[in-house]
C-alpha cells in the first residue's frame, strides 16, 4: 500500500469517533490510539485512519477496502446505525467496472465514506 495514513480534520471529535467506531467495525477497524487532539483507527496493529480536531476536511471522499460484498453490506448497516446518512446503498457500480460493489454514507462532518470490494460475487 502506498499511502501510510489519512487524517481527517473534524469539528466534533467525539461525534466522529462514535460514528467511525461503529461504521468501521465490520471492516475490522478499532480505535488503536487516542491523543489529546485526535483518534487513530486501524487494524492489524497499525492506525492508518485518523480524525483530529483541526479545520474540517469536509467534504472529502474516503473508501475503505472490503474483502467481500457481505462486509460492504455490514458496513452500510453499521454506518447508518452509528448516525451516518445514506449516500448510496450497497450495490454494483458497473460504471467503474463489472465487479465494483460499494456502499456510501455521509459521516457527521459530511464526508462521503465508502466501503468497496472489487471481488466478483
Amino acid at each position: 500500500m502506498a499511502i501510510d495514513h489519512v487524517n481527517l480534520g473534524v469539528a466534533d471529535v467525539a461525534a466522529s469517533r462514535a460514528f467511525y467506531a461503529g461504521a468501521l467495525a465490520p471492516l475490522g477497524y478499532v480505535v488503536m490510539l487516542e491523543t489529546p487532539h485526535g483518534v487513530g483507527f486501524g487494524k492489524d496493529g497499525k492506525p492508518d485512519f485518523w480524525i483530529s480536531d483541526r479545520p474540517t476536511s469536509a467534504p472529502l471522499h474516503v473508501a475503505f477496502a472490503s474483502p467481500d460484498r457481505a462486509t460492504v453490506d455490514a458496513f452500510h448497516r453499521a454506518a447508518l446505525a452509528a448516525g451516518g446518512r445514506e449516500n448510496g446503498p450497497p450495490g454494483l457500480r458497473p460504471v467503474y467496472h463489472p465487479s465494483y460493489y460499494g456502499a456510501f454514507v455521509l459521516d457527521p462532518e459530511g464526508n462521503n465514506v465508502e466501503a468497496v470490494t472489487h471481488q466478483p460475487e
